[in-house]
């Protein structure tokens, strides 16, 4: 049976049309163009070395110069996966395919003419950056050419990948001290000056970069906002967006429980007793390894993804909520989304559990007067269930985003996807509508104009105002203003009977002050005190690491 990179050869042999070429220097990548759009695209181009052998828990490393043409019109591997937690209980409350290693590529689309060259020069640029939890997903299957169609052919689009799981987040002083933390981010940092350096050739201008994720691709741009403590070199993006924005407890490299991720993994991988764990590890067949990285990521508490990242005290070099408050930010304007209902997939909704006890399960280092300060603010919410839900959604996707637009105050916008059933990744279907299942949950094209359109017209116009017109579509979105605190914000909505159901909405004081509780300031809501300024007093509440 012939491989699809021997079936493109065969192709090629008798006669078939070749497509637009580019020179990277260390390699040449032959695209194609798809006839019916006219978007080229070029799928699996390596931007980094292999990060085998090692290179393993390394940061990421040039290419190796390859001669000949290159086809890049098949995905690539996709990096070893697993899944999120689904233990009832926490082990840090306790003292106790297709994937393949080598993924570090990415995909480029763009407009372009009949021969596949770009359709004009100096357009902006979106780069998606996938979700799951820093632990699943990839570039495939992400139709880039939907975001071209949305921009009416006005953006180049690109989709990266990065090192996910413990190839890519494992933490510990061993790593720091013989390897690279966060290797995963700084895949995406990689990624993002591979852009910087070589998207002119693609018909984009690195200038005007936009970068967006959903979920942990949305955690991952916030944590490009807030890394070299606001002052990365070049200028990378202009535009940050995020949907669902994620950002779990993260502890500095070497504090309690990232030492007990990486002592549980040099234990199941036989390395205890080597003289260097590192070492040893670099020496572990990769399958093994992904048989741990599932193995562990299942048995964390469920909803929970157990190899996130950590404060390195180099790429990001102190905790994000803090960059954040301080304003120590990259880029020029953010847009960001939330869902309303964002907690709902990752508690177990059959096991109800009293708020305190279920916020010491997701937050192992909270103090009883801290998780009893949580359940007393959260207890007239609903169900045990649903208080469960609001906790989870709340301190880890909705709360980092509002901290994220105070960091961009004045130079951010806020939505809201509250379609029914609003749950965490909803939205995802209006941005790649090809992209196959689930499909969205409300296909109505004016309503999916309006959302969709709000994140192209933005990477293009650094306003959510100036709309893309779209084979003559008109956009219903009203005004929309920008984030302040206590202000309005975007909902995108529809009627009981059907209607789309766009506008402005002020945003809950509850929710504000929950957020500035749960997550900024803690001691604040065991003494009563809701005050959204109590957020000068961060800098010694957020030593408590959650």
């Amino acid at each position: 049976m012939f491989s699809p990179r021997s079936f493109y050869l065969i192709v090629l042999l008798v006669g078939a049309q070749a497509g637009p070429v580019v020179d990277l220097g260390y390699g040449q990548y032959e695209g194609s163009v798809e006839n019916t759009t006219l978007i080229t695209s070029f799928l699996g181009i390596r931007f980094a070395a292999a990060p085998t052998g090692d290179l393993r828990f390394r940061a990421p490393q040039p290419p190796v110069t390859v001669k000949g043409v290159q086809p890049a019109t098949v995905e690539s591997n996709y990096c070893p996966q697993s899944g999120d937690g689904t233990s009832p209980t926490n082990p840090f409350n306790k003292r106790s395919a297709g994937p393949d290693e080598d993924c570090l590529f990415l995909n480029v689309f763009y407009p372009s003419n009949g021969a596949g060259k770009p359709n004009g020069g100096d357009l902006p640029v979106i780069v998606w950056i996938h979700g799951g939890g820093y632990v699943a997903g990839g570039a495939i299957g992400v139709p880039g050419g939907d975001l071209i169609t949305q921009s009416n052919r006005g953006v180049v689009t690109v989709v990266i990948q990065y090192r996910l799981g413990l190839f890519g987040f494992l933490p510990g002083a061993e790593v720091k001290k013989g390897g690279t933390l966060n290797a995963g981010l700084l895949d995406q940092d990689y990624a993002l000056r591979w852009i910087n350096k070589h998207i002119s050739k693609f018909g984009g201008d690195p200038s005007k970069v936009a970068i967006w994720g959903d979920s942990a691709g949305a955690g991952s741009v916030l944590q490009h906002v807030v890394a070299n403590g606001g002052k990365t070199e070049p200028q990378l993006f202009r535009v940050a967006m995020t949907s669902s924005t994620f950002l779990p407890s993260q502890y500095a490299y070497n504090d309690r429980i990232p030492e007990l991720l990486f002592s549980e993994v040099v234990a199941q991988s036989n390395c205890t007793k080597a003289k260097d764990a590192l070492t040893c590890l670099r020496g572990v067949d990769q399958t093994v390894l992904a048989n741990i990285n599932a193995k562990i990521n299942n048995a964390a508490f469920y909803g929970v993804f157990q190899f996130v990242p950590v404060v390195d005290g180099e790429f990001i070099t102190q905790r994000p909520t803090l960059s954040m408050l301080e304003q120590k930010v990259n880029g020029e304007v953010l847009l960001s989304v939330t869902n309303t209902f964002e907690g709902t997939n990752f508690v177990n909704q059959s096991v109800p559990t009293e708020a305190g006890a279920y916020s010491h399960s997701l937050f192992p280092k909270l103090t009883t007067l801290q998780t009893n300060a949580i359940a007393k603010l959260y207890r007239g919410l609903g169900t045990e269930t649903f208080q469960d839900s609001a906790i989870m959604g709340e301190s880890i996707f909705i709360c980092p985003t509002f901290y994220l637009l105070h960091a961009f105050q004045g130079r951010a916008y806020k939505g809201e996807f509250a379609v029914p059933p609003g749950l965490h990744g909803n939205d995802y279907a209006y941005y790649f509508p090809s992209g196959g299942p689930p499909p969205a949950p409300y296909n109505t094209p004016s309503f999916t104009n309006a959302f969709a359109q709000s994140f192209t017209s933005f990477a293009l116009n650094l306003d959510p105002n100036v709309k893309v017109k779209v084979n003559g579509t008109t956009d219903i979105t009203p005004k929309w203003s920008k984030y302040d605190l206590g202000n309005t914000e975007m909902l995108f909505n529809m009627t009981a009977d059907g209607t789309p159901d766009i506008k402005a909405v002020w945003m809950s004081k509850a929710l504000l002050e929950r957020c500035v509780c749960v997550i900024i300031s803690l001691f604040a809501c065991v003494f009563n005190v809701h005050n959204p300024k109590v957020v000068s007093n961060i800098r010694t509440a957020d030593k408590r690491k959650l």
